[in-house]
């Protein structure tokens, strides 16, 4: 939330990954400012800063790459750069972010002034680990509020040998608005199975009220996944949306990877962006519907609200944890394949803890990473937090992202 207690989020459309091309970094910079309107100095600002930043990657680290990418928020669309390496570094980066502080080579300008030159600039180095920078660029004359921080920011990354990406991810803002005039809940509940013919039109459908149950559900416990301390996430039996605005939060693996598990994916996109869904089950029935014709995908959303209560409901193998700097609760998904096979939907409810993040991803990550592999960067914007943990946990057998959400306040 923002100071003025409104839920931050914006959308966001990756571009393009850069591996040892600082040129080519520069010129889609430089199309992608003018393509969106940045205007004709800021976007020369923003391939002044990709340069320093690539150039710093040739120089100076390992495994370095730069994802561009265009965010949008209901007024304005901004670049964002997000610079990734594997070493050796920063020793000291109160240091690199003085003036004048530059060596092998490089443009000269310096980190400290490609800080100055971004709306917004992250930095976290580990020495003998790599960095992870976030830059973002607005135009001069429109930038957003920058009252807080954007609640919620996630990454994509295609396989090798592929332009496209099968997994995406969406959040948006639930103000309690949307569903009054295009959602109705139906008497009994519902069994979704599949494949059957398309039906983009059809609204979705809400289980029954019923009692939630006061036990943990037995294949909820976490402490058998690696890293973790365990404890039981309750299942809701008939869940409802609390009171006041919240965030909904998808994370989709389209099945395979390349052009066909990209278009599934983006069907996801579509119909979560736009249903009136406002539970994860009834976001998750939509998405279904969506995907049938396409060959399907796992998914998995959350709902979180401004009490920090969470509502999950996942399908197919996309992992989810709640995690603090000390500890991790998976999050369970079950069997099935969205937009063809999804049975009895189930939904999880927990809180998440102050100063901890909810984090999902596909399983072109590995399960295997711990609280503190996250825990000096967990004060971090989420953006960053999900570009360390692609570096950390990430492979290039597969299609890979993963999407955090910070608590409020």
């Amino acid at each position: 939330m923002n100071a003025h207690g409104e839920l931050l989020a914006v959308e966001c459309e990756d571009v393009a990954w850069f591996r040892d091309q600082p040129e080519a970094a520069r010129g889609s910079a430089a199309a992608l400012g003018r393509r969106i309107g940045l205007g004709e100095t800021r976007t020369a600002e923003l391939v002044l800063a990709v340069a320093e930043l690539a150039a710093n990657l040739t120089k100076h680290a390992v495994n370095g790459s730069v994802l561009l990418r265009v965010l949008r928020n209901q007024e304005v669309a901004g670049v964002e750069v997000i610079v990734v390496d594997g070493g050796p570094g920063i020793a000291d980066v109160t240091a690199a972010l003085r003036d004048g502080t530059s060596t092998a080579g490089t443009l000269g300008i310096g980190l400290g002034a490609v800080h100055r030159l971004a709306d917004s600039f992250d930095i976290h180095s580990q020495p003998g680990i790599g960095t992870v920078q976030v830059a973002s660029f607005w135009p001069r004359s429109s930038r957003p509020s920058r009252a807080g921080e954007v609640a919620v920011s996630g990454i994509t990354r295609a396989i090798s040998g592929e332009e496209v990406c099968g997994d995406a991810w969406m959040a948006r803002v639930d103000t309690g608005e949307r569903a009054s005039s295009a959602h109705r809940e139906e008497a009994t509940p519902r069994r979704v199975t599949g494949p059957v013919a398309p039906d983009w039109s059809a609204m979705t459908a809400t289980r029954p009220q019923g009692e939630r149950v006061s036990g943990a559900s037995p294949d909820a416990d976490s402490s058998s996944r690696p890293g973790t301390r365990g404890r039981s996430v309750p299942l809701v039996r008939a869940a409802v949306a609390g009171p006041g605005q919240a965030t909904l939060v998808m994370s989709c693996d389209g099945l395979g990877h390349g052009p066909m598990a990209a278009l599934a994916a983006q069907a996801a996109v579509q119909a979560f962006r736009t249903g009136a869904a406002r539970t994860p089950e009834q976001a998750m029935e939509q998405v279904h519907r969506a995907l049938r014709g396409t060959r399907g995908a796992a998914v998995a959303i959350a709902r979180i609200e401004s009490d920090d209560r969470v509502l999950f409901c996942g399908v197919g193998n996309i992992t989810a944890a709640l995690v603090t700097t000390t500890s991790r609760a998976n999050l369970v998904s079950h069997p099935g394949i969205v937009g063809h096979q999804m049975r009895h939907l189930r939904t999880y409810e927990s809180s998440l803890p102050a100063r901890g993040v909810l984090v999902m991803h596909s399983d072109g990550l590995s399960e295997r990473w711990a609280p503190t592999d996250l825990a000096s960067v967990l004060h971090h914007p989420p953006a960053l937090i999900a570009a360390h943990l692609l570096r950390h946990a990430g492979t290039r057998r597969d299609d890979a992202s993963a999407v955090v959400a910070k608590a409020a306040g």
